[in-house]
C-alpha cells in the first residue's frame, strides 16, 4: 500500500483567510505513507508544523518516539521553515533523517544550522531533544525502507533535486519547483528520467503562461509545462502543486480548468491540483 497526504501546497510564502480555505496555505510539505516502512516525508515547509502534530499523538498512544525519513528537494525558505517547528524533534529518543542536496561550499548540515540559530530564530539547531541526521545528497540512487529512490538535478534557482519514489510496484515523481524553459518545451533529460511511464508526478504548477513572462528566471514552471512534462514522459496522473500565494481558490480553480483544457491533457488519465489534508491512494501493483 501507498498512499500520499499533503500537508503543505503553497510556494514561495505560507497564506491565510477565506481566500485559500480550499487549497490549504501551508508550504510545501508531503507523506508518502509506505506499508511496513518509516514515515517518508518530502520537503520540510510550514506543513509539516501540522504533520508533526500528527506524528504525535501517534507517537504518545504507542509509547514509542519517531523515526522517519525525509527528502528536501532545495533550502529555500518555503521548503525548510516548518523543521524548527516540528513536534517531535521535542521527544527524546525521535530521529529525523534528512536527504537534502549537497551544496557547493559546506554541508547541508551546515547549512541547515545557519538557518536555524539566533538571531533569526531564538535557539540552535542542536537544542532540540530529538535526532537529525543529514545526509549530503547528489545524482545519486538508494534505498529507503522497501522504497527506491532517484535523486536528480533539476533547473530551478539554487541547487536543487527532483526525486522519484519506487515501491510496492507504484512509482512517484515530485518537482515542486523546476524552472520551465524559455520556449516552453524542451524538458532536460533528468527531468525525463525521473518522471517515465510514472503513476504519479507532483509538479510545479505555479504561474500562468501571463505571469511567466515577467517571471521567466525566478525558477518556476507554468500550468502549461507542466502539463506537457506530464505528457512528454507519458505519466498516468498529474497533480500542480506549489500554488502561488497570489492565486486564491477561485483562481486555482480556473488553472485547473486550463490545464485540462489543454491538447496535450488528454493523454493523462488524471489532471488535478494538490489541496491541503487530501490523500491519493495509489494501493499497490
Amino acid at each position: 500500500m501507498v498512499n500520499v497526504t499533503f500537508y503543505g501546497v503553497r510556494g514561495s510564502c505560507p497564506c491565510s483567510g477565506d481566500r485559500y480555505r480550499r487549497y490549504g496555505g501551508n508550504t510545501s510539505c508531503l507523506l508518502i505513507d509506505i506499508e511496513g516502512d518509516e514515515p517518508l516525508i518530502v520537503d520540510l515547509g510550514t506543513g509539516l508544523r501540522e504533520l508533526g502534530a500528527d506524528f504525535l499523538k501517534e507517537s504518545r498512544a504507542i509509547g514509542a518516539p519517531l523515526q522517519a525519513t525525509a527528502l528536501l528537494t532545495h533550502l529555500h525558505f518555503d521548503h525548510i521553515l516548518g523543521l524548527p517547528f516540528f513536534g517531535p524533534l521535542q521527544d527524546p529518543g525521535s530521529r529525523l533523517t534528512i536527504h537534502g542536496p549537497a551544496q557547493p561550499k559546506g554541508s547541508l548540515k551546515d547549512a541547515l544550522h545557519a538557518a536555524v540559530r539566533p538571531p533569526v530564530f531564538p535557539i540552535h539547531m542542536d537544542q532540540f531533544c530529538g535526532e537529525i541526521v543529514m545526509i549530503d545528497t547528489r545524482d545519486e540512487d538508494f534505498s529507503i525502507g522497501s522504497a527506491k529512490v532517484m535523486a536528480r538535478s533539476i533547473p530551478h534557482v539554487g541547487t536543487t533535486l527532483g526525486y522519484r519514489i519506487e515501491a510496492e510496484g507504484r512509482s512517484i515523481a515530485y518537482l515542486s519547483d523546476h524552472q520551465a524553459p524559455l520556449d516552453g518545451r524542451r524538458i532536460s533529460d533528468a527531468v525525463l528520467e525521473l518522471c517515465h511511464d510514472v503513476d504519479l508526478l507532483l509538479h510545479d504548477g505555479q504561474y500562468t503562461d501571463e505571469e511567466f513572462s515577467t517571471r521567466a528566471d525566478w525558477g518556476h514552471s507554468t500550468v502549461t509545462f507542466a502539463v506537457h512534462v506530464a505528457a512528454e514522459s507519458r505519466a498516468k496522473r498529474l497533480v500542480l502543486t506549489h500554488h502561488d500565494p497570489s492565486h486564491d481558490d477561485s483562481d486555482l480553480d480556473r488553472m485547473l480548468s486550463l490545464a485540462r483544457s489543454l491538447p496535450e491533457a488528454a493523454g493523462i488519465d488524471i489532471v488535478s491540483l494538490a489541496r491541503e489534508s487530501h490523500s491519493i491512494d495509489l494501493g499497490r501493483s
